[in-house]
């Protein structure tokens, strides 16, 4: 679910987005929110992304961090302009093991090459579990 206040163009740049990233959908990654610089994105837990003490495994928290920074931008850039992540700095605070994880980005600083998001994510009481600062630069 995209806001309304995104227009057609980038609404359909989202949704072009969500549909071509194979890595997305064998995830199972799913949008909950696009706004101008903020991004919603849920992944349920399954067997398959747990490592073998039974917790969701690091790599897949952090591909759902990488995804929901990279749909925040998503709005903010021109038609031609791309992006990629420079750098992604995790911080683990809690596992999670059952339910699903939410991830909340939001772009911090927007440059004219680099752009700095923050996220975080919670399990599915809401409890924070992970927090996350990245940089990408316009390619």
């Amino acid at each position: 679910m995209t806001e309304t206040t995104l227009s057609s163009t980038q609404q359909r740049r989202i949704q072009k987005a969500l549909s071509t990233v194979p890595y997305i959908q064998l995830l199972g990654i799913e949008l909950e929110h696009v706004g101008m610089g903020t991004a919603t994105l849920v992944m349920l837990i399954r067997k398959d992304l747990t490592q073998n003490h039974g917790v969701v495994h690091g790599g897949a928290v952090a591909s759902l961090i990488d995804s929901a920074t990279a749909f925040a931008i998503i709005p903010l850039l021109a038609a031609k302009e791309r992006v990629t992540t420079v750098d992604l700095t995790i911080t683990y605070l809690r596992p999670v093991s059952s339910g699903q994880m939410k991830a909340v980005a939001k772009v911090i600083r927007a440059g004219r090459r680099l752009i700095a998001v923050s996220a975080e994510v919670f399990n599915s009481d809401g409890t924070l579990t992970t927090t996350a600062l990245s940089t990408y630069i316009k390619i």
